[in-house]
């Protein structure tokens, strides 16, 4: 297999499972007469992509800034939260239930209260999109913090190392590729979180986020545009799941070279 060939196949094979999978649809939608309104041709999809294309950048460029702000968020409260559960047992003990409360409680049902609390505005997408995206980097980052090879620690308590030296020359570059995992993870939530939060501040007419924009097309009964927008929701977490990689491949990982660690990719 040649080198242009090994490249281009990570890309080839995903497009031709999504050809086949519109060709297939097609032939359902045909074969079978569905309406329109209940599933759309990919055809007719595609044709909505392009007429509400003006539409749909622009609420995809409202929702990514949101989401990409609420993941930026969840990296750094999330680390900084690892931290301190990784310096105190009793302190992880007592407060990872309710880190776990983030994760377990729906989203859908703290929205309304959060709207109440903070207003129909962009902080409140952030807060959402925040919420529902920090638990995989608490998670991961404080498994990562607490994983450290024991030899490389006996090394550092031999040499008298502090416990700030532990942990800023050993624990966080060890926990950088748990961070990554985590991130990959939640740049898809985050995303989610600010669609779902955009489902009720778009209500107000103040905002207008890829959330509003379904809710627009499905209180219509425009099922096409809907696809549509739910296509560019996609295409959103692709953007910030292709954001953590580049990170880690062109920062991170050359950071953890740096302090003698190497990231998993």
């Amino acid at each position: 297999m040649s080198s242009l060939t090994r490249t281009m196949l990570p890309w080839i094979v995903p497009f031709a499972l999504s050809l086949a999978i519109a060709v297939i649809w097609h032939a359902i939608v045909t074969w079978f007469a569905i309406p329109a309104i209940v599933l759309p041709s990919p055809i007719a999809v595609l044709n909505a992509l392009w007429q509400e294309r003006l539409i749909l950048l622009h609420a995809s460029w409202v929702t990514l800034k949101a989401s990409a702000t609420g993941l930026l968020c969840s990296a750094v409260i999330g680390s900084l939260i690892a931290v301190v559960f990784s310096q105190s047992a009793s302190l992880r003990m007592a407060l990872y239930p309710y880190v776990i409360f983030l994760q377990t409680v729906p989203i859908v049902a703290i929205a309304p209260l959060l709207i109440i609390w903070s207003g129909n505005n962009f902080r409140t997408i952030v807060l959402v999109s925040t919420i529902i995206s920090i638990f995989p980097v608490i998670s991961n980052v404080t498994s990562g913090l607490l994983s450290v090879n024991e030899n490389l620690r006996d090394l550092f308590r031999m040499q008298s190392a502090t416990r700030w030296q532990l942990l800023t020359k050993l624990r966080i570059p060890a926990a950088v590729s748990q961070l990554v995992l985590g991130l990959r993870v939640s740049s898809g939530l985050s995303v989610i979180g600010a669609i779902v939060a955009e489902f009720f501040v778009g209500t107000s007419g103040d905002y207008d986020g890829l959330g509003t924009i379904m809710t627009a097309r499905q209180a219509n009964f425009k099922t096409a545009e809907l696809m549509a927008a739910l296509i560019a929701c996609t295409a959103l977490g692709l953007i910030l799941f292709a954001t953590v990689n580049l990170l880690d491949a062109t920062l991170l990982r050359r950071w953890t070279r740096a302090n003698g660690f190497e990231s998993d990719k």
